[in-house]
């Protein structure tokens, strides 16, 4: 496709909307904006043309605009509640200061369209301008009640540190990665940090590149608010009715939602195995030593935990590990006196156990010299000592709702 072949056919140059659903309502609450060029009966992606190093930013925000004008036309007639997601690389938004665009969308506002329902949608990891000078920009567009989202976690070893500078209304996942096993499991992790941070400024999570079913699931289960992607509806010429996946979503919500509780009700009745199993234990060994006890946990335990510790209530370490190695158990006294209470939840599960007196089955999380993903059982000893048991990745694999 030539870039002169869609500057001088300007009328082929059609915006295509890809409908966005909410988890709350379970129906359309926004459309994104994509460019297509009709060619020959054929319609054309225009994200190559956008891409494209060697077409003048004139030319791209000439069609840009363009594709922003006939859009808003169609959409000022969508119900007022209904979001507008505009992609606006970094540069072209910053094209002659930003200030045609936004004078262009005020041209809107004018006919009807509140700018409360815009959505900028933000590529800037290649940008090499002035960050500040773009953040300041879009404070000002955020004065008119236009909203900032931000795309692209890929490999951007920077996002975080972008997210933070630009503050997002709103962070878009790409959902691609998850069809790698390959990248599925850190994707996962880096996520988790993600929704902290999500949570923390105020942003809602959008999944887009929904394309089966258990995209659909992981992006509810990791506090997805918004979806986007084939799966739910391609973008299309027209608006489609809002409520169209309402019942379909809300099946699909019933079934994560009972997967969800068995795999709780799973976790729980762990927790009291565990608990009821370790206490037995420790009342038959109330008078003894650690070692003694660790002798008579590693009996019981054997084929469910790979290392056990004993520390007191700030994370000292009273007791050395005692770890499962392909020989047996064995002693790893270096450990005595190390503090873990820098470790996250570990302070917070320790008031946890003193005010309720029992044990406290951990969250999955990659153990830090294995690397394998794990669970930990810890339980209060006595008044000030608690134990830490760390469960196997085969137990968990064996009891796959644990997992």
């Amino acid at each position: 496709m030539d870039a002169l072949d869609i500057l001088t056919d300007l009328e082929n140059v059609i915006p295509y909307f890809q409908p966005i659903f909410s988890a709350d309502e379970q129906r359309v609450i926004a459309y994104e904006v994509l460019g297509r060029y009709r060619s020959e009966g054929n319609i054309i992606s225009l994200g190559q043309f956008f891409l494209d190093d060697q077409i003048p930013d004139e030319y791209k925000y000439e069609v840009d605009l363009l594709l922003v004008q006939k859009a808003l036309d169609l959409a000022i007639e969508l119900d007022d509640d209904v979001s507008i997601y505009l992609n606006r690389d970094a540069d072209l938004l910053m094209y002659r200061h930003g200030e045609p665009f936004l004078q262009e969308l005020l041209a809107f506002e004018k006919k009807g369209l509140s700018l409360k329902r815009i959505v900028l949608e933000i590529s800037e990891g290649n940008y090499k301008g002035d960050f500040a000078q773009l953040d300041h920009l879009l404070q000002y567009y955020r004065t008119y009640g236009i909203k900032v989202a931000i795309a692209g976690i890929d490999n951007d070893t920077n996002y975080f540190e972008r997210i933070g500078k630009l503050n997002p209304e709103i962070i878009k996942i790409n959902l691609q990665a998850l069809k790698s096993n390959a990248t599925a499991s850190s994707f996962t992790d880096v996520l988790f940090s993600l929704s902290l941070l999500a949570r923390k400024i105020g942003a809602t999570l959008l999944f887009e590149n929904i394309e089966m079913s258990y995209q659909l699931q992981f992006a509810w289960k990791n506090g997805g608010r918004y979806y986007q992607g084939f799966y739910l509806h391609p973008p299309a010429p027209d608006f489609i009715e809002r409520e169209l996946l309402k019942e379909r979503l809300k099946g699909k919500f019933h079934e994560f939602i009972a997967y969800e509780k068995r795999k709780l009700e799973a976790i729980y009745s762990a927790a009291a195995y565990f608990q009821n199993k370790v206490q037995d234990i420790l009342v038959k060994n109330k008078k003894a030593n650690y070692e003694e006890l660790f002798t008579s946990l590693a009996k019981e335990m054997d084929g469910i935990a790979f290392r056990m510790y004993v520390c007191d209530e700030d994370g000292f370490q009273k007791s050395s590990n005692i770890l499962k190695g392909e020989n047996g158990w064995f002693t790893q006294k270096e450990y005595i006196l190390k503090n873990w209470s820098w470790r996250p939840y570990f302070l917070e599960n320790i008031i946890k156990m003193r005010n309720e007196g029992k044990g406290i089955l951990s969250d999955l999380y990659s153990d830090i010299e294995t690397g394998e993903t794990i669970r930990t059982f810890s339980i209060p000893i006595n008044g000030n000592d608690y134990l830490f048991i760390d469960i196997t990745y085969q137990y968990l694999f064996d009891h796959d709702q644990l997992l």
